[in-house]
């Protein structure tokens, strides 16, 4: 199942580029994103000039998944997610994404990109593939998977948002 999922930011690219790369966001974004579940890692390598990339693995509860592709996927989920990205050039950075869940046949791969936008904000696309290996019922543990990577995306954006606004509970370095 192709999964596309747009995010918008008022910011400038170099300031959604450092978000992205800062640690103590990618944890913060994590905890906020991760409901009842915990944050076992996250680490970010590299630098914003030169290419960064992040990883974070949760563990949650699957009480967000619909009832019939829970079988399939237990009680407890753990979420490994692997971003790339490149140095940013022309406006643009792009990167690629991997997301696995380790003992369950599901597996995201995709492409992200950040571009400037003409009003000075960035917008920031995901596009990828959800892939389940499950005999008969592929289709329904992909379009549960789909489901859950697109709410977790969508209180990602969200997060960055705060954090970009300087809100309250947005931590600082």
């Amino acid at each position: 199942m192709h999964l596309i999922v747009d995010q918008t930011y008022t910011a400038s690219l170099d300031d959604v580029s450092a978000m992205l790369a800062d640690e103590v966001f990618v944890r913060w974004r994590a905890e906020r994103t991760v409901g009842t579940g915990i944050v076992e890692q996250t680490d970010v390598t590299g630098s914003v000039d030169a290419g960064f990339t992040v990883v974070v693995r949760r563990t949650f509860s699957t009480d967000q998944i619909p009832a019939h592709a829970r079988p399939f996927v237990g009680a407890e989920l753990e979420i490994r997610q692997a971003e790339a990205w490149e140095a940013a050039s022309g406006g643009r950075r792009v990167g690629t994404v991997a997301v696995e869940i380790p003992g369950v046949p599901v597996r995201v791969v995709g492409t992200m990109s950040l571009d400037s936008l003409p009003d000075g904000g960035t917008r920031l696309t995901y596009s990828g593939d959800v892939r389940a290996s499950v005999p008969l019922f592929a289709a329904v543990v992909e379009e549960a998977a789909a489901g859950a990577v697109r709410s977790t995306l969508e209180a990602e954006a969200e997060a960055g948002r705060v954090w970009l606004a300087g809100e309250a509970d947005a931590p600082r370095r």
